[in-house]
This record gives C-alpha cells, structure tokens and sequence, in this order.
C-alpha cells in the first residue's frame, strides 16, 4: 500500500546523503464528534467574537499577541514572525551519533518512519543494519511547516525511525517531584522486589487495547443500525455532494479496532 510522506528530502552526514521521505509512524484512533443544533442538525461553526462588542471579527482584522502580563501583549505581525522563521530544508542533517541508552524516553515527542526514495535503498539499508548493530542513533536537526525540530534517528527492524524531541527547556526537572531521600528497610525493598518478579512480562503492545473506544465504536454502531441516522440541512457550498454512508464509515473504523486489539 502506497503510503503518503509529508516530507522529502535527505539525511545527510559528512560526505553521505540518503534521499528519503518522512512518513508519519502513529494514526490516532481517537473518536471525534461534532457539535449540532439539536433543532435542525446543523453542524457548528467556531467565530472569533470580540468580548467587549459581541461582534465577530474579519480575519483581516486578527493580530497575534504574546501575553508577557496579564491583559497586557506584545503585538508581532507575520513579517516579524517569519524573519525569525528557520530557512525551509529539505535536509535532515546528523550532527552526531550517541548511544542510543543516553536518550531520556521523556525527551521523546512524536515518531516518524523514514522510507527511501528511489536510489537511496542500498544506502539506507547500510545505515539502519550499521546503527542497530552499533545500538547507535544520530541526533539530527530539520525543517517542517516553518518550525525546527530536534529529531533521533535510529534503526528499528531494519527501518529507520525518526522520532522528534523535545529541547531540554521544555523538560520539567524531576527534582520538582521528587520524594526527600529516606532510609530504606531491607525487608520492604525484599518484598517490593518479590511483588513486581510476581507479575513481570515481555512488552507486547498487541496485549493492551483501548476499550473505551471500542465500546464507543460498538455503540455507535448499533445505534446507526438500529436508527437512521439525523440528516443536517444541505448548504449551499454542500450541494451535489451525497451523505456519507455512515454505515461504511463504521464498520471500517471497526475494523481498524478491531484490528488494533
């Protein structure tokens, strides 16, 4: 199945250039509804009213605010903003490799693959069994939608994973949370020891699933089944286009679920 990138480019490190796409590693199952006027069915729609005049305000009326007091802001325009905007990339640059062990998982935000692009396989395969032999990751910097990222690269089943990072400011300090130092007594730290063997296994994500979307997606299911589904007012901009077959739409996500758990 042809999978859809986000990104094109290259990782690049010394003379070695791999052109690949990124691809996104996680598809949230998350069960979205959509607010309706329970006279007509009318899906909402979110505005921008001002809070003094109650009128809603024109986008060409918008200006962006940093808070640095309360009610009190620092005005930036999209000029000022996109002057500090890092230059758009399409390289993802190594600038080192590390051990993988030294990363924090807290430092972890969001992973990608990366699949190569026509040329680059060979190169890609040597890297990825190179870095999983060697337990070694590179720390990589690159650019997307204006903003840059911090990223991992490391070898996973013989792909190459992309995971981007949080900067150490944005990490909260363990310290902050952390109970004072007391003596610990032999015989509790034996029985602590003895209660967490008890109940030791493998890590296998395919164990665990999220039942209350799937009791959700069952109950959606049956009640569409059981009742015709409300029909919103067709628009104007929505005419010519047929409602969606709920129905269908149902039992694919059930299948994702079902697949899931």
């Amino acid at each position: 199945m042809a999978v859809q990138g986000i990104w094109s480019g290259t990782i690049s490190f010394s003379l070695v250039a791999i052109p690949v796409r990124l691809v996104t590693a996680v598809e949230t199952g998350r069960v979205s509804f959509h607010l309706l006027h329970n006279t007509d069915y009318s899906r909402l729609t979110r505005r921008m009213v001002c809070p003094e005049d109650g009128e809603i305000v024109p986008r060409e009326e918008l200006v962006r605010g940093y808070e640095i007091a309360p009610a009190q802001y620092v005005l930036m325009t999209d000029e000022e903003l996109e002057s500090v905007s890092p230059e758009r990339s399409r390289t993802i640059e190594i600038i080192e490799f590390i051990d993988l062990r030294e990363v924090d998982p807290v430092y972890y935000d969001h992973p990608y693959y990366l699949i190569p692009s026509k040329g680059g396989e060979k190169a890609y395969r040597l890297l990825a069994e190179v870095m999983h032999r060697t337990n070694k990751a590179g720390i990589a910097k690159f650019v997307l939608a204006e903003r840059e990222y911090l990223a991992v690269v490391k070898s996973t089943e013989g792909a190459l994973e992309l995971v981007t990072l949080h900067y150490s400011e944005d990490i909260r300090s363990d310290m902050d949370f952390a109970p004072k130092k007391s003596s610990i007594v032999p015989d509790e730290e034996g029985q602590m020891i003895k209660s967490i063997k008890k109940i030791m296994k493998g890590f296998d994500p395919v164990k665990y699933a999220d039942v209350r979307r799937k009791g959700i997606m069952d109950l959606l299911m049956k009640k569409a089944m059981e009742r015709p589904p409300v029909q919103a007012p067709v628009t104007a901009e929505e005419e010519g286009e047929g409602p969606a077959d709920l129905v269908a739409a149902l039992e694919e996500s059930m299948r994702k679920v079902k697949g899931n758990a």
